[in-house]
């Protein structure tokens, strides 16, 4: 495939997944805020923190490694039946971690109180076998995302997360005395849901003209079993590599979750408000951003080769040109939700949880959070580029950045949630964030050095569009203080009335002065609209 081809169809993914994700926050936004009204808090922060907690660290566990290892290979139809090959040990992986984590979530981990919690046991085992659903269709997810087959991949997610949400709220409503049952039943609605879409879209789309016009390497269900040739050994040794940097990126990514879960820092109530903030903090970030990270890495992976010299390589100018202006495209995103998050934190929390949420540290703790947005904005492209690039040596030797990375982290956020409480979590996630930055940015220097090609230009502003962050910045704090915190309504929809306009302010100055960035995000919807 071409690079301007792979780049068509990594911009559409990305447009595709943003649309995704989008309705997946939406819906998870209404679903929690639904939810606050029929069950305890102490309900929700188990839920969201310790049984989610078991479900993403065995999902991410079995086959995060596996998924980046396969994405970056070949499309020859021997390549991808020895990819399957390796694709399916991630079920019996899963089964492995799975009865490691139930073992210590049931006997090692202290059990909630089941007069306000129940049904803990059980939930804990639906929620095992969901994750264990989930693996079971990884074959398949990875085909679809390497063969770009966009617009099934986004029917299928959003189908099977409205199918959660329907029967969450269903079970609420009608059996609230269920309790933890209602949300493992739920989960395991969606893996399965998720796994049977995948099985008989693959069942039609496997021969037809479809297939032919993609160049599918397989023509029969049957290929998606495991059967020879067998095991490409790089691959597998890739995937090792990865592996081990999984292992330490998931503490990372779900560092504060383990420290509340396994350091009890924080009681149940206390997690369900954080988990509630976060949520609601994170929500525009994993709407834009991880879509983007995780669309562009593809589009990395296939128009440069790893373990080739960059002088060699026909598609630099390219990368760097993306590269540059993805750069600049996050940064612009994050700064505005930096500033305009600080200043409507309290009145989102009221509108959304009401004084439940806006009377304790919920509107310090999404105003900090709105600062590490920014953070993971441009960590989410930097690490996008770089494990693209990376060759295996490579990437061993930042497993042991990352081990650095980990042990700090937790002994952070021990230390700082001791002092500052919730917001020692972000604190903490921020100083981390700020470091694997700071190691990716080496890396881009270093690997585009022997080029004429600068990405990291991409962090250069026009000074217009700063000076009216500033200014906009200083306008909807002093409105907040003014209006919303002790006001009613009326004073509260003047201070968003005042957001509004400094809102369009600055975006009016992203259109007009930074013209090139405007003209590649144009680009790019064309080429969406245009597949």
């Amino acid at each position: 495939m071409a690079s301007e081809d792979v780049l068509r169809s990594a911009s559409a993914l990305a447009s595709y997944n943003v649309l995704l994700q989008g309705l997946f926050r939406v819906l998870t936004f209404f679903l929690n805020a639904f939810t606050l009204r029929f069950v305890s808090k102490d309900l929700i922060g188990v839920v969201n923190v310790r049984l989610m907690l078991l479900y993403t660290t065995l999902v991410f566990l079995s086959r995060e490694a596996f998924r980046r290892a396969c994405l970056s290979a070949g499309g020859t139809e021997q390549v991808w039946r020895q990819n399957i090959n390796l694709l399916w040990l991630t079920f019996p992986l899963g089964c492995a971690w799975g009865l490691v984590l139930v073992w210590v979530w049931v006997s090692v981990l202290t059990s909630p109180d089941p007069h306000v919690v129940p049904g803990y046991l059980p939930a804990v085992g639906l929620f095992c076998w969901a994750a264990l659903q989930e693996l079971l269709a990884e074959p398949f997810w990875v085909l679809a995302h390497a063969h770009l087959l966009i617009q099934f991949k986004v029917v299928a997610e959003s189908l099977a997360m409205v199918a959660k949400c329907l029967v969450t709220m269903v079970l609420v409503i009608s059996f609230p005395e269920f309790g933890l049952y209602i949300f493992g039943i739920a989960q395991c609605v969606y893996s399965g849901f998720l796994l049977l879409a995948y099985i008989f879209y693959f069942l039609w789309f496997l021969g037809s003209e479809e297939a032919e016009k993609k160049s599918f390497p397989l023509q029969t269900l049957s290929e998606l079993l495991p059967g020879r040739p067998m095991i490409y050994w790089k691959q597998a040794k890739l995937t090792w590599s990865f592996f081990k940097q999984s292992f330490l990126k998931q503490i990372l990514t779900e560092g504060e979750r383990y420290v509340m879960t396994f350091l009890n820092v924080l009681n149940f109530a206390d997690q369900g408000v954080y988990d509630i903030v976060n949520n609601l903090g994170s929500m525009v970030a994993r709407f834009l951003f991880h879509p983007i990270e995780e669309s562009f890495y593809v589009f990395f992976a296939k128009i440069l080769n790893r373990e080739q010299d960059i002088r060699k390589q026909k598609h630099v100018a390219l990368a760097a040109e993306v590269l540059k202006y993805l750069l600049k495209l996050v940064l612009v995103i994050g700064l505005i939700i930096t500033v305009f998050g600080y200043s409507f934190s309290h009145l989102a929390l009221h509108i959304y949880g009401g004084e439940s949420l806006t009377t304790g540290t919920g509107p310090s703790l999404l105003r900090c959070y709105s600062g590490y947005v920014l953070l993971l904005a441009v960590n989410g492209v930097t690490e996008c580029f770089t494990f693209a690039a990376m060759s295996k040596e490579e990437v061993d030797q930042y497993n042991f950045v990352m081990l650095g990375l980990s042990a700090s982290f937790l002994l952070l956020s021990y230390w700082l949630t001791g002092l500052f409480g919730g917001i020692g979590f972000i604190l903490a996630n921020c100083c981390n964030m700020a470091l694997r930055i700071l190691h990716s940015l080496i890396y881009i220097r270093r690997y585009f050095l022997p080029t004429d090609h600068f990405p990291l230009e991409g962090f250069r502003l026009h000074p217009a569009f700063l000076i009216s962050l500033v200014i906009s910045s200083a306008l909807t704090v002093l409105s907040e203080r003014t209006f919303c915190c002790d006001g009613g309504w009326q004073l509260r929809l003047v201070h968003a009335g005042v957001g509004g306009i400094c809102f369009l302010a600055v975006v009016a100055t992203v259109f007009t002065k930074e013209t090139q960035l405007v003209a590649f995000i144009k680009s790019q919807l064309y080429i969406c609209t245009d597949l």
